[in-house]
């Protein structure tokens, strides 16, 4: 029974969801902004504001952390740092927004815009 899973299982076992909402996050990272399925979008905002406000502070330790999720990208890591965590210094959470979009032709399901604020 899944009593108080609050996670969505996207159709997929725990290593294939954790492989699709870091490849979702490297995408967000290098774009600033991509388009998904609405239940996608909606997993991966607490993910990436997690990163977030891990990179703001930036320490080895932290960078350390970070490159873990992806697979020691350093060029993901980098950017996550020097780039997007600078512009949030200030905020206290709330570093994405997601924009509902138009149903796909294709199978109806609900596309959903996420990009950084």
């Amino acid at each position: 029974m899944r009593h108080h899973k609050t996670m969505r299982t996207l159709g997929r076992v725990r290593r294939q969801r954790q492989a699709l909402v870091s490849g979702l996050a490297r995408a967000l990272i290098l774009h600033g902004k991509i388009q998904t399925t609405e239940a996608k979008a909606k997993e991966l905002r607490p993910f990436i504001e997690k990163l977030v406000t891990r990179a703001r502070n930036d320490t080895i330790a932290n960078r350390r952390l970070l490159s873990a999720h992806f697979n020691n990208e350093q060029m993901i890591v980098q950017k996550l740092v020097t780039d997007i965590a600078p512009r949030y210094r200030e905020r206290a959470g709330g570093y994405t927004r997601i924009i509902k979009l138009a149903p796909r032709a294709s199978d109806s399901s609900r596309q959903a815009v996420i990009e950084f604020v």
